[in-house]
């Protein structure tokens, strides 16, 4: 079997996927646009082979990378990127190499506009808010008169909240009228809840064979709009009714042999679409969950989720055990706030919890948070208390996000770099976790018998091709690098000192530093 892998460094925990097929028998090739030499030992050990081109965005380059790969290896069973903003690409691939398991470019709408999918999630039932495609100021308002303030405005063909507005008055619509992209945009009603998921792993006959969920605490928009910390957990044990939705969905959708991720609201409280504790439709994701999520579920629920995704891929089938349920909570900080905890008291106090932590890939710091802690815990109850922010926790009342006591209790909003100091180096530490499960989730991290062949081509489409084998080396242990703690310190002094040492990008918070 060929497995053509889109991106396969990004997110970076994807190598994982490349690994699992590896190891079930599967000739696994890259194409992407980093640089052989910077991709992780554990990526290019687990690849046949990898083709580099200037950017993914030039489909002609894309194109030629899977047409060597057919000259090479021949037909091309499976090829996919696991990421929702290559899933175009991806289809528009399939249809050209004649590959038939996956999406085709006529499927797209139902799963990437959010108008569309409503029409899939009415087919199985399941509630959806109000809408109105975006054309004019009077329609708008025509739309506004119906449902009331506030209402929500996202692109119909987006990822996350990127670009969401948030539209509280006329003059909120005026200012969003005149600031929208140049995209279709969505207008929905405003839905007070938290947003759950169901994510599950289904095989081809669109039966699941491994289910779970996540819920974010309060809203994922103000998270990334006002740029707040950032609380989600996979949480156990999945709701009746949600999976229930879940699986409708499924099966509204045609989903087979794919990972998804599709996303709900758990109402907080009436409203005219449900009662308070009902789960309505948000929007369906055809990919895993984001960034460290698969990671997250393994932790969660004492499996390997990396491995039942490529069972189902090569197998159709995964005898994959799933053990103990916990809790796995993500906290992500930001480094243009301080906290009351420091980086060492969140370690030293839940020492026994914690399982990772570490910076946030830049390109998912702004969904996600600069720095994360990962913990599992045993029920819900811990797990508020890790991210205890105070008067105001959303599961305590949604009031606004402000001083608090814990992980993510801030001392005040928008200070400079976070106060505790942070690792020296852009890797994620594990620690804490069960007896053999550390090297089950982070794969075979000192075997380098495998390297991958690298293919490489140039601004100039010169084709290179080394047929070399990387053998990778450990170069030894890690330092660390650790700032001053201490709350009186200048934030500017801890803000160029974070830029200096890598570990905040220049101009992340009000423009570059000199250092």
């Amino acid at each position: 079997m060929n497995f053509v892998y889109i991106s396969p460094n990004f997110p970076d925990n994807h190598w994982n996927f490349c690994r699992r097929l590896r190891d079930n028998g599967v000739t696994v090739l890259g194409v992407g646009d980093c640089p052989y030499d910077n991709l992780s030992r554990e990526l290019k050990g687990s690849l046949n082979e990898y083709y580099k081109v200037s950017s993914l965005e030039n489909y002609d380059e894309v194109y030629r990378a899977v047409a060597y790969f057919i000259h090479r290896y021949g037909r091309i069973d499976y090829l996919e990127s696991n990421n929702e903003y290559w899933l175009e690409r991806d289809a528009a691939l399939r249809q050209d190499f004649h590959i038939t398991t996956g999406f085709l470019p006529q499927d797209m709408p139902q799963v990437k506009c959010k108008s569309r999918m409503k029409e899939r999630y009415a087919l199985a039932g399941i509630p959806v808010a109000l809408y109105h495609m975006v054309d004019d100021k009077a329609g708008c308002l025509d739309f506004i008169r119906q449902v009331g303030y506030p209402v929500i405005a996202k692109p119909d063909n987006g990822v996350g909240a990127n670009d969401t507005f948030r539209i509280d008055s006329e003059a909120g619509l005026d200012d969003f009228l005149r600031r929208r992209p140049n995209v279709p945009y969505i207008m929905e009603e405003f839905i007070d809840g938290d947003v759950v998921s169901y994510d599950a792993i289904v095989n081809g006959q669109g039966e699941p064979i491994f289910e779970t969920g996540n819920i974010t605490l309060g809203s994922i928009m103000d998270i990334v709009n006002e740029a707040r910390s950032c609380p989600f957990m996979i949480r156990n044990p999945l709701p009746d009714a949600l999976r229930d939705m879940g699986r409708a969905a499924v099966k509204a959708f045609g989903v087979k042999k794919r990972f998804i991720h599709f996303e709900f609201f758990h109402l907080s409280r009436d409203q005219r679409i449900g009662k308070e504790g009902d789960f309505v439709a948000l929007e369906v994701n055809m990919r895993p969950s984001g960034g460290i999520s698969p990671s997250m579920m393994n932790y969660a629920n004492s499996t390997d989720v990396y491995q039942i995704w490529a069972d189902m891929i090569v197998f159709d089938e995964s005898h994959k055990a799933v053990g103990a349920r916990r809790f796995c909570a993500f906290a992500g900080r930001r480094y243009a706030r301080r906290y009351l905890m420091s980086r060492e008291d969140v370690l030293r106090e839940y020492a026994a919890n914690i399982v990772e932590e570490g910076p946030v890939d830049p390109a998912l710091a702004p969904d996600m948070g600069d720095y994360m802690f990962l913990g599992r815990f045993p029920t819900m109850e811990t797990v508020i208390s890790f991210y205890d922010t105070g008067e105001a926790h959303p599961l305590r009342g949604r009031g606004p996000h402000t001083v608090g006591a814990r992980t993510l209790g801030l001392v005040q909003k928008h200070i400079g770099h976070i106060a505790p100091s942070v690792p020296g180096h852009d890797q994620i530490h594990a620690a804490g976790a069960d007896d053999g499960q550390a090297a089950d989730l982070e794969g075979i991290a000192l075997d380098d018998a495998h390297g991958a062949d690298v293919h490489t081509v140039t601004a100039a489409d010169a084709d290179v091709v080394s047929d070399e084998t990387e053998i990778a080396v450990l170069a030894g242990a890690l330092s660390v690098t650790h700032t001053d703690g201490a709350a009186a310190r200048q934030a500017e002094m801890l803000l160029a000192e974070g830029v200096e040492h890598g570990h905040i990008p220049r101009g992340v918070v009000g423009g570059p530093v000199d250092t």
